[in-house]
């Protein structure tokens, strides 16, 4: 309204009017009601008529015009009446404000702004009448109506010039005068002038250039509004305040006169050194004359007085931080023309000795020393304020410069202070150098030593507290000057990369450092403080990999974030994958990366993201899985640029995407897309996928090398105290190995390290997952982890014995892991010397062939390797005889020393150990008839000496013969191949075998004559006597000369008449002649006089002598033996005889009796073909007491009672 009906300010009358009505009653606005009700001269507008219409209209029309005009003269006046209830209501609000509580004092200042939205005019003439007619008012209530003023002039969106010239001489007169309000009452009139400025601010500043360039050092309030105007960005336009700099500039070089006239130049120092009321905070006016002083010495021709100036400014206080900042703003002023004269003078005041007596003391010791305390701090200071004004003229100096914020930095006193005007100065002068185009055609060479002052300033951050942007700031530098020349190499950047990560990464979670700031002197906002910190870390990040796009490069980088990627806590983890997400989809966005730089190592961080996103934590899941799906389509992209497929001509292109679109709408199923539209295609869809989905795409793309690092990085995840992580590696390396197990090329070290990590899972799902990977790597790679494993594994724990199990959890591979057992049972241990002829430790001797003996006897037992043992039990048997004579060779211990036996009680010694694997193979396999005739004789013990070691074999082989044994069948064919074995103890043993299986009647079925004979006349050139001796023996067996069966039975009644004699040598040497006899007979046997030799050899079972009746014993259980299956009835009756005193004697006195009791009972139910022969074994070996005796007399009498016995455990 009032733009559309302005105002006069010349027309007084309505407010004189208003004004003196209103002090002669209070009740003046029903007196003006009732004199204005009979207004008949109001003039109604002479527009009015222009709206007459045409003479020929109707009656009626002419009323309406006439109803409409009298409508609106009743209009104006209810306009004009409410002018003046606004006027008067305005002057009693602006008297009001004199006496007011500070509640109605608001009150009524928000009344006054109300009405000047509606009506700035009204209320500009009414504030302007009030201060003409109230010369006298008070301070105060002058001081309230300034802020009033200002707060319309404010809001009002246009001013009149009239208006403009009136508020701004009302400003400038109030603004210099002098009252009990001070500085206060002043300001209130400066910033009325302020207020003008936003409608016509070139008025203004000419006033305020005349005022300045009078000669007289200018009034603080002038200074005031020269400070507000050139620090306030919002009061003038980006136009407005370029003009305003200019003009300032004019200023300063007109002011160039007044720094030769002493008062003016004594009264500049005096209030520019002068102390602020407030030290933390800087007024206008001051920080005003800081820049003011700064622009007129860069407009100063003389250098001399240029240096002076600056040297008197710095030799004055440096306390309070706003001095500094002042201080350094000048000097970088004044060397944005006077780089050298600055540069000489700060040098100069630096050489001071007030500066060096202060560089290295933490505490003042005097009180004035507070003056150059903090005066490093200044310098710092104004090193970044000359490289900010110098611009490209500082290029030059940054070396210098560097060098000696450097030297501040480390010889200083270290503070908040220091350490806040380093980090301005650095970021001044960084920020200086990345706005100068030709910054990186220059090698800074001081770079370095700038880095490790940042890192210093960074490491010195408290690690537990986030209350100030250092960091950020810190960081920021860091990225800038990663961008200058030279680079940092390799070493270096990794410190530095360490040490930001670190600063970041390690801090408490946000709760903690919420809590932390509450006892801060400074309150912030951590959560946002934080937020903007991990920004500028991201962004060194990538500054990072842009100044070297290579792949190096970004391995480097992804090495120190798997650090944080693996941590155990949750918030350095979420962390670390937000930053790692981050960089991965600014890699992805700009594709950055060489396509000719091929990915190293990118497998360990496809690995570790994999983990995480099973992570409990839901921000980290969601990161994870979004930087699985950013490195996903940089792998694609990369894949597909380095195949030289996505790279086409523009028309080859558009023909391509025609094709591409034919094949997509034809419905062929056959048909396929371009690799680079497919890369789009899946680029679309990929965010859609599970993180299983998105790792079994990844790892379509990836090497055998990068499977393997992912493998890996699952590996050192079952290590992990978190069950979440050990749950997650487990699911991520059944992943990798099922889909490309076959794929990876070498797998022994990471067998190794999944049998050395399995120990560490505890939860059964997990540990269920990680055997069936080993089970699926097996598949591929099982002679390789096989022999891994053995290396790792000398005595199997449960866990090792579980890795085992998994290894020949399917057919095909638990054979193969029994080849790689036997090839290590076939190696000669080490020898008694070693190469260098040092004697090896004896305890090392026999490791390798000693963990295979172990594992054998382990695996025997178990489902997995059943069938397997079973197929290769011949070479299994012969090679466990070959290694006990190895072993045998050694002359090691047969158990642990004295002194170490509490400590290694666990621990067997190598022959226990291979004869323990020998009566496991015999027993698990099903030969245990076999081991059933070796223990009841007491064979085992002959295994473990080197002179009783041939019979020992030759009692196993024996017993094959008189079991009748399948496996001789097997086992022939392999002996004549070992006769020719370079090895003695492997020719020996096939020598043993092959003599003893002469008596076998399978012998003939097998091998020839001719072929035996043969590797027995070419065993006696043997250079060994005894395989000499046993080839001799073999020649002579009744096999090749069957006329000496006649010879030896002929022989054999003079040998039983020999029994009558009364020597006991004599008669206990007849008896095992008799014995030996029949063993040569083999299966010619001894025919009917086995009648004979029955009766005398049971004449002896209650001799006197214990020796002859352990003799009697054993020649009736050999007779037995070689009688079965082709006994006459006779021979059984004597057999039933013999039983019962054969039974008595298992409590004989003598344990040799004992032993050949057992053993001629047990040959007599095999005879006699009792079942349950094996419960028979069990109950005549280990069982004892009354039961085991009661169940053997029942058997004897009753044999079918064996059938209702349980065979006992053993």
């Amino acid at each position: 309204m009032d733009r559309q009906h302005p105002e006069k300010p010349h027309g007084r009358s309505i407010a004189d009017r208003m004004s003196s009505a209103v002090s002669q009653s209070p009740r003046i606005f029903p007196h003006i009601s009732e004199s204005m009700k009979d207004l008949s001269c109001w003039k109604v507008p002479q527009n009015s008529a222009r709206r007459a219409r045409p003479a020929h209209l109707s009656t009626s029309l002419l009323r309406k015009s006439q109803s409409s005009q009298a409508a609106l003269a009743s209009q104006d006046y209810k306009v004009f009446l409410k002018k003046i209830y606004s006027t008067a209501f305005c002057l009693k609000m602006l008297r009001d404000l004199n006496d007011s509580d500070p509640s109605r004092l608001k009150y009524i200042v928000k009344k006054i702004k109300d009405m000047a939205d509606e009506a700035p005019n009204l209320v500009l003439e009414t504030i302007h009448d009030y201060f003409v007619d109230n010369p006298q008012m008070s301070t105060q209530h002058r001081l309230r109506l300034f802020h009033v003023l200002e707060a319309v002039i404010g809001a009002s969106d246009f001013l009149e010039q009239t208006w403009e010239k009136i508020f701004m001489n009302l400003a400038l007169e109030n603004m210099t005068k002098s009252t009990e309000l001070e500085d206060t009452y002043q300001d209130a009139a400066s910033h009325v002038l302020l207020a003008v400025c936003r409608h016509s601010w070139r008025a203004v500043a000419q006033h305020l250039e005349t005022e300045v360039l009078t000669g007289v050092f200018p009034h603080r309030s002038l200074l005031y509004v020269m400070g507000v105007l050139t620090s306030n960005q919002e009061l003038l336009s980006q136009g407005e305040r370029a003009c305003w700099e200019e003009q300032l500039t004019r200023i300063a070089v007109k002011s160039v006169q007044f720094l030769n006239t002493d008062v003016w130049s004594k009264e500049l120092l005096w209030t520019l050194t002068k102390p602020d009321p407030m030290h933390h905070w800087q007024p206008p006016e001051k920080a005003f004359l800081f820049v003011y002083y700064g622009l007129i010495l860069q407009a100063e021709e003389n250098y001399t007085t240029v240096r002076t100036h600056l040297l008197t400014l710095l030799k004055t206080s440096h306390q309070w931080p706003k001095q500094r900042e002042g201080i350094a703003l000048t000097v970088g002023l004044a060397a944005a023309r006077h780089l050298d004269d600055a540069w000489a003078v700060l040098e100069q005041f630096g050489r001071s000795a007030p500066i060096k007596a202060n560089l290295h003391s933490v505490y003042p010791k005097k009180s004035q020393d507070l003056r150059w305390k903090w005066a490093s701090s200044t310098i710092l200071l104004a090193y970044g304020q000359m490289a900010v004004k110098a611009k490209a003229h500082i290029l030059p100096w940054v070396d210098n410069i560097l060098s000696r914020m450097a030297f501040y930095f480390h010889c200083g006193s270290w503070d908040e202070t220091l350490k806040q005007s380093f980090l301005a100065a650095t970021l001044m002068l960084v920020g200086a150098i990345s706005r100068n185009e030709g910054a990186h055609s220059y090698g800074f060479s001081q770079l370095t030593e700038l880095f490790q002052c940042l890192m210093v300033l960074m490491e010195k951050e408290p690690w537990d507290a986030l209350c100030t942007s250092t960091r950020q700031q810190t960081i920021h530098a860091i990225s800038s000057l990663c961008k200058l020349r030279p680079p940092l190499d390799s070493e270096k950047k990794s410190r530095l990369l360490s040490t930001c990560l670190r600063s970041v990464l390690a801090l408490p979670p946000l709760d903690e450092l919420e809590k932390h700031s509450c006892f801060s002197l400074e309150l912030c906002d951590v959560q946002a403080l934080y937020s903007k910190t991990s920004e500028a870390l991201d962004q060194l990040l990538q500054t990072l990999i842009t100044q070297n796009p290579t792949a190096d490069e970004l391995h480097a980088l992804l090495s120190h974030m798997l650090i944080w990627l693996a941590s155990e806590r949750t918030h350095e983890r979420q962390r670390a994958v937000h930053s790692c997400t981050v960089l991965l989809r600014f890699l992805s966005h700009t594709c950055h990366l060489d396509p000719k730089e091929d990915f190293k190592h990118i497998g360990r961080l496809v690995g570790m993201l994999a983990l995480l996103c099973q992570d409990p934590n839901r921000a980290t899941q969601c990161s994870s899985l979004e930087g699985l799906e950013h490195l996903y389509q940089l792998l694609l992209r990369h894949r597909a640029a380095t195949s030289k497929v996505e790279a086409l001509a523009p028309k080859q292109l558009s023909q391509a995407s025609k094709d591409g679109a034919l094949l997509w709408s034809s419905g062929d199923p056959k048909a396929t897309l371009p690799t680079h539209q497919k890369v789009l295609l899946q680029k679309d869809c990929i965010f859609q996928l599970s993180s299983s989905q998105v790792l079994k795409g990844i790892m379509k793309h990836l090497t055998a090398a990068e499977l393997t690092d992912v493998i890996w990085t699952a590996t050192d995840g079952l290590g992990s105290a978190s069950t979440y992580c050990v749950q997650a590696a487990t699911s991520v390396l059944l992943t990798a190995i099922q889909e490309h197990g076959a794929k990876l090329e070498t797998v022994g070290s990471l067998g190794r390290a999944i049998h050395l990590q399995i120990c560490s899972v505890r939860t059964p799902q997990a540990k269920k997952k990680a055997l069936r990977a080993i089970t699926l790597l097996a598949r591929n790679h099982t002679p390789e982890l096989a022999a891994t494993f053995l290396d790792s594994s000398i005595a199997l724990d449960s866990h090792a014995f579980l890795v085992w199990r998994a290894l020949g959890a399917e057919q095909p591979a638990s054979r193969l892991v029994l080849a790689v057992l036997l090839a290590r049972l076939q190696e000669r241990p080490l020898p008694l010397r070693a190469l260098d002829g040092s004697p090896p430790p004896k305890d090392k001797a026999c490791l390798r062939s000693l963990a295979a003996m172990q594992t054998l006897l382990e695996l025997q037992i178990t489902r997995e390797f059943k069938t397997a043992m079973q197929e290769a039990y011949p070479q299994l048997l012969l090679a466990l005889l070959t290694q006990t004579h190895y072993i045998l060779e050694l002359n090691l211990p047969k158990g642990p020393q004295q002194s170490q036996e509490a400590q290694e009680v666990a621990t067997p010694s190598p022959q226990s150990t291979l004869l323990g694997t020998l009566k496991s193979l015999l027993s698990t396999t099903g030969h245990w008839q076999d081991f059933a005739l070796l223990e009841l004789q007491g064979a085992w013990e002959l295994f473990l000496t080197k002179d009783t070691y041939p019979q020992g074999v030759g009692l196993l082989a024996r017993a094959m013969v008189q079991t009748r044994c399948r496996q001789i069948r097997v086992v022939l064919p392999q002996l004549l191949p070992a006769l020719q074995s370079q090895e003695e103890p492997e020719r020996k043993v096939a020598i043993l075998f092959l003599t003893e299986f002469l008596y076998s009647p399978t012998l003939p079925e097998v091998l020839s004559e001719q072929d035996v004979l043969t590797a027995l006349a070419q065993g006696l050139r043997d250079p060994s006597p005894e395989v000499r001796v046993l080839s001799l023996q073999g020649l002579g067996n009744i096999l090749f000369h069957p006329e000496k069966g006649s010879l030896l039975r002929g022989q054999l009644r003079l040998f039983l008449q020999a029994f009558s004699q009364k020597s006991e040598p004599a008669v206990v040497h007849v008896l095992r002649t008799v014995s030996d006899v029949l063993q040569r007979l083999g299966p010619y046997g001894v025919g009917a006089q086995s009648l004979g030799v029955a009766r005398s050899a049971r004449a002896f079972f209650d001799d006197e002598s214990d020796r002859i009746r352990a003799a009697a014993m054993e020649l009736f259980g050999d007779l037995v033996a070689a009688m079965a299956g082709r006994e006459p009835r006779s021979l059984r009756t004597q057999v039933h005889q013999g039983m019962v005193p054969l039974l008595l004697h298992l409590r004989d006195r003598c344990p040799a009796v004992v032993t050949q009791a057992k053993f001629a009972f047990y040959r007599c139910t095999v005879l006699l073909r009792w079942p349950l022969r094996h419960t028979l074994f069990c109950s005549l070996t280990w069982e004892r007491g009354l039961s085991t005796r009661h169940f053997l007399w029942t058997s004897l009498v009753i044999p079918s009672a064996t059938t209702t016995r349980p065979c006992p455990r053993w």
